[in-house]
């Protein structure tokens, strides 16, 4: 007999007692964890960057929970169910690729420049001006996609409670507040290998249940085919969903070669390299290792598991938008009340009416626990990399210089309370988007691909100036801001349309632009001002440095699975064939 709901009414979960109880605990662990990391504490290294203390599994698992947020889980769940297949390039163009090139290239810069921000990287090579740029830039981009964060776990608990979004949002916040508060990074990082597990344990269920239940994977191809031949007007055809390349649905684009040219360089070379090489989130994780070699091998041993998250959340969206009734009618263009926002389902709720629908109680408990360690593991990332950079790099630089190491300290707790509920009021703006992934590729086209120019250009040429650095920073941002405005719906309500192009392929075209943009502005800066002098470039620009500064002495002495090159090696073999494969 099944046990009687709790507090199911105006919900789209109905959870027993047995769930709510696998909630509660993973919550008291969460601030358990926060209160044991907290008498960790004596400096602010150790609060921002866990006294670079920490083994390479640990930050490795770290590195890539702390991208199960909102993007991995809801926004490739959103976009599984209405794009099928071609979602999975945001991971193995998307991703992996410069996750390994970020390993093997660039950490021994990060780690051995002892830096605590990649906006501190970023003055040293070139200076105050890119620097503030690049710092108020970020800081600004950790704030929106810390609210994405929360408001989908605040639609998480409205959708189990039935609370207002407003009092979920509040809630929420607040737990997430509370352990970064106590323990700063340590506390965000052990909580994160915890999520991981959380998170895997949570969805592997729904993906193989959902299979069951749908008919495997001939079942799902049918329910793709039938929905497609019905409503041919909205719905991709069902070879363009069921396969990978050449990945029409996700751009948006009628040309099979721009399609495959949008992927390859807006989203694989551009949008993945500016987030995976630059992204202070990622790398704040790998720069708390306890060892160069360690902090090199953090984004690879991060490549193993990320290849295969597409399994457990591209899979289930694909899975909602053929046996979920909803779902199935926003596909075919419908308008459907409900949701977990309250103002209509969105691709954004495919896994919580999956979760409904396919998911018994305890199994139901266990999913809603690793959605929820999703998004906490995202928003403290966020949370944690953003009270950093306003430490060190704006306050520390630009408003109280010299003051004692404890002044930093309570700064930075401050920053986390301020950019918390910061947070709270940006999450009304993801709430604009029926597909959280639109939104999300528009912020990182503002705010990586013009970074990712200035950064990789920078550190291969040494001509390159400091008045370059930050020209180029401001002009492909810029460039970006209004290739999404002139786009057809890139930015919402708010484009216009003059440029004929929409969805996520606006932002591959927007992050393309900024890219150009930044690197031809700053050839030409470059060819007019002056250089930073070449004595001066050390651990800064590749040809300046010593390779015996980039890499660890004794990691040749380790066995190969223990070494930087053969695990990216075998990383990069193993994506090649998820790709032939699918």
């Amino acid at each position: 007999m099944a046990s009687p709901t709790v507090l199911a009414s105006d919900t789209i979960i109905s959870a027993n007692l047995i769930d709510y109880l696998i909630v509660a605990l993973y919550f008291a662990v969460v601030l358990g964890i926060g209160v044991i990391a907290r008498r960790q504490i004596s400096d602010s290294v150790d609060f921002f960057l866990s006294g670079r203390s920490l083994p390479a599994w640990v930050t490795g698992l770290a590195f890539i929970s702390a991208n199960l947020g909102a993007v991995e889980i809801m926004g490739m769940s959103a976009s599984g169910a209405q794009f099928g297949l071609p979602t999975v390039h945001y991971f193995w163009i998307g991703a992996i690729p410069a996750m390994l090139f970020l390993g093997v290239v660039m950490m021994p810069f990060y780690y051995g420049s002892k830096v605590r921000s990649v906006p501190e990287f970023m003055r040293r090579r070139f200076g105050t001006g890119a620097h503030l740029v690049n710092a108020i830039s970020f800081a600004v981009a950790q704030l929106l996609i810390a609210g994405i964060n929360l408001f989908l776990l605040g639609s998480i608990v409205h959708a189990l409670l039935g609370w207002p979004l407003w009092v979920a949002l509040i809630v929420a916040a607040a737990i997430v507040l509370s352990y970064i508060t106590l323990g700063g990074l340590s506390a965000a990082i052990y909580n994160e290998v915890l999520q991981f597990f959380v998170i895997v344990a949570g969805l592997l269920p729904l993906t193989l249940i959902g299979l069951h239940r749908i008919g495997g994977w001939g079942g799902l191809s049918d329910k793709i085919t039938e929905a497609a031949q019905a409503h041919p007007d909205v719905i991709p055809p069902a070879d363009q969903q069921l396969n990978s390349w050449p990945g029409l649905p996700l751009t948006g684009f009628d040309s099979s070669l721009l399609s495959v040219i949008g992927i390859v360089f807006g989203l694989g070379f551009v949008l993945s390299f500016g987030y995976w090489t630059t992204n202070f989130v990622e790398v704040q994780r790998a720069m708390a290792s306890n060892s160069i070699s360690a902090a090199r091998k953090t984004p690879i041993i991060g490549a193993f598991p990320k290849m295969f998250v597409p399994f457990i959340t591209i899979i289930p969206g694909m899975i909602a938008a053929g046996l979920v009734t909803e779902i199935g009618q926003v596909k075919a263009g419908q308008s459907v009340p409900g949701g977990a926002s309250g103002d209509g389902v969105a691709y954004n709720d495919a896994l919580l009416y999956l979760m409904r629908d396919v998911l018994p109680n305890g199994l139901l408990g266990l999913a809603i626990t690793g959605l929820l360690a999703a998004f906490m593991a995202g928003m403290a990332a966020n949370i944690s990399a953003f009270n950093t950079v306003l430490s060190y790099d704006l306050w520390q630089q630009y408003v109280r210089k010299d003051r004692d190491d404890h002044h930093y300290l309570v700064v930075g707790r401050v920053a986390t309370v301020v950019a918390t509920v910061i947070a709270i009021f940006t999450a009304g703006l993801a709430s604009n988007f029926s597909n959280i992934m639109n939104y999300l590729q528009v912020l990182f086209g503002f705010f990586n691909a013009p970074l990712f120019a200035t950064f990789i250009l920078g550190m291969f040429w040494k001509r390159m100036s400091a008045t370059a650095g930050w020209v180029g920073l401001v002009a492909g941002t810029v460039s970006a801001v209004v290739v999404a405005f002139l786009s057809e719906d890139a930015f919402g309500s708010w484009s216009t349309g003059t440029l004929p192009i929409s969805g996520q392929g606006a932002a591959f075209v927007a992050a393309g632009v900024a890219f150009v943009v930044d690197i031809v502005l700053s050839i030409a800066v470059s060819a007019v001002t002056p250089a930073k002098p070449v004595e001066e470039l050390r651990g800064l620009v590749y040809s300046e440095t010593p390779r015996e500064d980039l890499v660890d002495p004794d990691e040749a002495g380790h066995p190969w699975y223990q070494r930087t090159l053969p695990l990216a090696g075998v990383a990069l073999v193993l994506v090649i064939i998820l790709n032939v494969i699918f």
